[in-house]
């Protein structure tokens, strides 16, 4: 298992939550479920299949939490049952972690105009963006006191990233989604926010051609000559879901080394 170290304390103890989107050890939500776990908050945590349950199980009763869920977000019907499992598991919900995205391996490679074709469109923004917007609506229901969202980003929905692709038109809708969502649920107290993390060793980044470079280019031009830290990202995820990012909502919060500043990288000395 990964070796990051998170601060422990109490900053999330009574926050009851749920976690979407991790896959295994390397997940950016696995990362940041272990920092609330660490700072006292109690999850629950979304599936789809058999294989993904039985990879993620261990990792979740690690942390001393048991309640997994099949939840597969392009079928209503078991949405529908998902979270009203949730409701009846908690009542409430306090906070919510969606890190899930999708786009077909052979549409992230090459050219976005040539690549993408009309189903594949369809996919990734259904996956992407649709199921966030679906999950807040269905949040909304049981965050009547108020409540944090994350969801995670990338630099791509402001640039152009090789082989990034339709990946990177849908995070620019997920973006957008995130400063609308914040509108509606602001009125009842909820915050919603979006965290842009620099490239890390993920399943999502090895599914794009050239991920190594982009591992690679990420730390080489940051402004802290590094890779992106999970202890980073985590960190910036606990800020936004606790109380101490109180009055921060509608925000891209860039944790990438400072990568996301750069124009043209510093000239090699001659």
């Amino acid at each position: 298992m990964a070796d990051w170290n998170f601060p422990k304390g109490d900053l999330m103890a009574g926050k009851r939550g749920l976690v979407m989107g991790v896959a295994n050890q390397n997940s950016i939500a696995w990362g940041i479920a272990q920092q609330l776990a660490a700072q006292g908050a109690e999850m629950a945590f979304t599936y789809q299949g058999e294989a993904l349950e039985r990879r993620v199980r261990p990792l979740i009763e690690s942390i001393g939490m048991d309640t997994m869920i099949s939840a597969d977000v392009t079928n209503d019907d078991e949405m529908d049952a998902a979270f009203a499992t949730l409701k009846e598991k908690y009542g409430k919900l306090d906070f919510v972690v969606h890190a899930i995205a999708y786009a077909g391996k052979d549409e992230l490679k090459g050219s976005m105009v040539h690549n993408t074709t009309r189903e594949g469109f369809a996919r990734a923004m259904d996956i992407s963006v649709f199921s966030f917007i679906d999950v807040c609506r269905r949040a909304s229901e049981m965050m009547e006191e108020g409540g944090s969202i994350i969801n995670l980003t990338y630099l791509g929905s402001e640039r152009v990233i090789p082989s990034y692709n339709v990946m990177g038109v849908a995070k620019a809708g997920l973006e957008a989604a995130t400063r609308y969502a914040a509108r509606d649920m602001g009125k009842q107290g909820v915050r919603v926010n979006a965290i842009s993390a620099g490239p890390m060793r993920t399943l999502a980044l090895m599914g794009i051609k050239g991920s190594k470079s982009l591992m690679s280019a990420g730390r080489d031009m940051s402004l802290l000559g590094e890779d992106t830290k999970m202890e980073g990202v985590a960190g910036a995820a606990l800020y936004l879901l606790s109380p101490i990012g109180a009055s921060i909502t509608g925000e891209v919060l860039h944790v990438d080394a400072g990568f996301h500043v750069v124009g043209v990288p510093e000239p090699s000395e001659e």
